[in-house]
């Protein structure tokens, strides 16, 4: 490992009239295995807070042995930093003075000064203590109003960008066609076209505030049997393009996304995140995705413990970056490995490689990136509140589009009442008179 103040390394990379390809395949021959490595990992520090009960993520506390300690995590570098709004109630300013030391650590821990990407979720508004929360995507459905649900995302970006944030794990494009499953809250609905159609313009409204939209859950999260968590999908492959892939597909091709986020639910018998056909053949090959591939949290650990496919951490990280997976999450695991398994023979470098050129590009002002870096200031963009607000008027529209997938119960479904958002007051900010407020 390097030590903790490196001297700096610059070359190449740094140099903004070549191409971004040109840059990292210079960063990547000056690279050790462990600060490739190191790109494709990610830390989530876990605050106690004797005023909260339960978990941030489920399974967290059973998934978070052998994680280690922040400053020896980022000694070659971090590729992600996991959470900082959103696991303890941090205000504005002390989130953002948190995540500004640790991103300087990050910085003065690596030679080549590379940051890490902060994300955060952000579903129905940015997941952090008292941001504004907006309808839940179901109402989205409701609406069928790509133009707004475009504006609310872009809304949404804008306070995450303020605040040093990178990347957001939304928009949730799982088309659910049974009720009983427990994150069904969580979805646009049961209509793919429906679906794709609001789920790119939330990708478009996210990303044109500069953060990472990610999509999730890829794929099929919410066909598996009998509605259960987790459990496995039993569907073919016509059915699942037809009618679970589109969604996915539409925001990839149209929305131009840039990352997506695996499924947990194994596909007759095949784990997403262990999926070449899925993550490589399908997503990258076939639809064009140039993104990273980040992986729900503890996907790489479950491909041994839940889904029983790899003997340990070491082979189900092998099994996950060579599939396609580029980026583990929430925190380093058996991705720790992976440079000895190059060393052993057991993994080629060039597959290593290949995970590292998407996440170059992903960082704030990393050398390969042309972005401008993205500082937490604790300041706030123009911020709005929503509340729902259906008009008076009864009217349905004359004609509603129709997907090939309605029938009449789901086309009816479809059709909301001239509805709204309307903006009110903020804690965080005043906001601007809204042009589509009723």
């Amino acid at each position: 490992m390097s030590n903790q103040n490196p001297e700096r390394t610059t070359g190449p990379w740094n140099d903004t009239s070549l191409s971004a390809s040109a840059r990292a395949e210079a960063l990547l021959a000056e690279m050790t295995l462990e600060e490739k490595v190191s790109q494709l990992g990610s830390h989530w520090e876990m605050r106690e807070d004797p005023d909260t009960q339960g978990e941030v993520a489920p399974m967290e506390d059973a998934m978070s042995s052998g994680k280690l300690p922040f400053e020896s995590e980022i000694l070659d570098g971090e590729g992600h930093l996991t959470r900082t709004y959103g696991t303890v109630a941090l205000s504005v300013p002390e989130g953002a003075a948190d995540l500004r030391q640790r991103q300087a650590a990050v910085v003065a821990a690596n030679r080549f000064g590379i940051p890490a990407i902060a994300h955060e979720e952000c579903l129905t508004g940015y997941t952090a203590y008292q941001a504004t929360v907006y309808p839940t995507s179901l109402a989205w459905g409701a609406t069928f109003d790509p133009e707004l649900i475009e504006e609310m995302a872009a809304a949404i970006g804008a306070d995450m960008a303020a605040t040093g944030v990178q990347q957001g794990l939304s928009p949730v494009l799982d088309v659910v066609r049974d009720a009983r499953w427990g994150r069904v809250e969580e979805t646009i609905g049961e209509d793919p076209y429906v679906i794709g159609t609001l789920a790119t313009a939330y990708v478009k409204g996210l990303q044109s505030a500069g953060i990472i939209a990610t999509l999730k859950h890829f794929a099929g999260y919410a066909a598996s049997r009998a509605a259960r968590n987790h459990a496995p999908v039993h569907m073919g492959r016509r059915e699942l393009i037809d009618m679970i892939f589109y969604p996915f597909e539409l925001a990839v091709r149209e929305g131009k996304v840039g990352s997506v986020m695996n499924s947990y639910a194994d596909i007759d018998g095949e784990a997403p995140a262990a999926s070449h056909w899925l993550l490589t053949e399908v997503l990258r090959e076939q639809w064009g995705f140039e993104g990273t591939v980040v992986a729900d949290y503890w996907s790489v650990a479950f491909l041994e413990k839940m889904h029983h496919v790899a003997a340990d951490q070491a082979e189900a990280a092998r099994l996950a970056i060579s599939a396609g997976l580029d980026v583990e999450l929430p925190h380093t695991g058996g991705y720790r490995t992976l440079a000895q398994q190059v060393r052993d023979g057991l993994l080629e470098e060039s597959v290593l490689d290949a995970r590292c050129v998407g996440c170059f590009g992903r960082r704030p002002s990393s050398g390969c990136s042309t972005a401008a870096p993205m500082t937490p200031t604790g300041s706030r963009s123009s911020t709005r509140r929503w509340i729902w607000t259906p008009r008076a008027t009864g009217a349905w529209p004359a004609r509603w589009p129709r997907s090939p997938w309605c029938c009449s119960r789901t086309t009816a479904s479809c059709r909301p009442p001239q509805s709204r958002w309307r903006a009110s007051g903020s804690p965080w900010s005043d906001p601007p008179p809204m042009s589509r407020a009723p």
